[in-house]
């Protein structure tokens, strides 16, 4: 799977992302079902998305006891998404029972990525309100070599942590990157963004967009912007 677009589909009803979706006459955008549409549609959004032809990035963040983490991937694994997360804080043991949960009895599974630290986080929060005083970027090479030792196959981070998360776990690690702003765009919640372009430059191998496409006065524009960017 190469460098590619994820565009976060963060809307609250079928209707309003079908809306969305029918945009593109062209193109079938690789796209992210986060919490807000997956709690609000189910499993079948996943399933009628599927069948249009797009790839799915599943954002549902899984972090409970390695047992209940285990059986939800297993449940997940039938729906022949293309990747799923959850949080490495949840550990190794637990990380490692969702790798097995999520395979299928062929062998078979999705792609399995673990967030490192959400984008909202900076240093002060990390320190003030989670009591971890190590380094920000020391916190995300430590959970992914984590997922890399529970056999996952990358991690979600800024992308300004991607080429430091492939120089502790090697260039084949995956790195999935939200927090991507245009140079014009306004931040938002995020606390560490970059652009398209620079997430390139950076090692971002997916980048995943949300607001400056789905909010965008032409989102397919953007989109085809964002990607032309991004994948040189």
């Amino acid at each position: 799977m190469g460098k590619d677009v994820i565009i976060a589909c963060d809307f609250a009803t079928a209707e309003q992302t079908f809306a969305f979706l029918d945009k593109f006459t062209e193109e079938k955008p690789f796209v992210k079902i986060g919490m807000e549409l997956f709690y609000a549609e189910g499993p079948q959004i996943v399933r009628e998305i599927k069948a249009r032809g797009h790839k799915i990035f599943l954002d549902l963040k899984l972090h409970d006891i390695p047992n209940t983490v285990g059986k939800a991937m297993a449940v997940l694994s039938r729906l022949d998404v293309d990747i799923c997360n959850l949080h490495a804080a949840g550990g190794i043991e637990m990380m490692k029972t969702a790798v097995q949960g999520l395979t299928r009895p062929d062998g078979s599974r999705p792609l399995l990525i673990a967030v490192t630290q959400l984008t909202s986080i900076n240093q002060e929060k990390m320190e003030k309100e989670l009591l971890i005083e190590k380094p920000l970027g020391e916190v995300v090479d430590q959970y992914a070599l984590n997922a890399q030792q529970a056999g996952l196959d990358g991690v979600v981070c800024s992308p300004l942590e991607a080429s430091r998360v492939h120089t502790v776990c090697g260039e084949n690690f995956l790195t999935v990157t939200p927090g991507i702003r245009f140079a014009d765009g306004a931040v938002g919640d995020q606390q560490r963004v970059t652009t398209p372009a620079r997430a390139r430059e950076i090692g971002s191998d997916f980048i995943v967009v949300g607001r400056p496409i789905t909010g965008a006065e032409d989102p397919v524009a953007a989109y085809r912007k964002c990607t032309a960017d991004f994948i040189k």
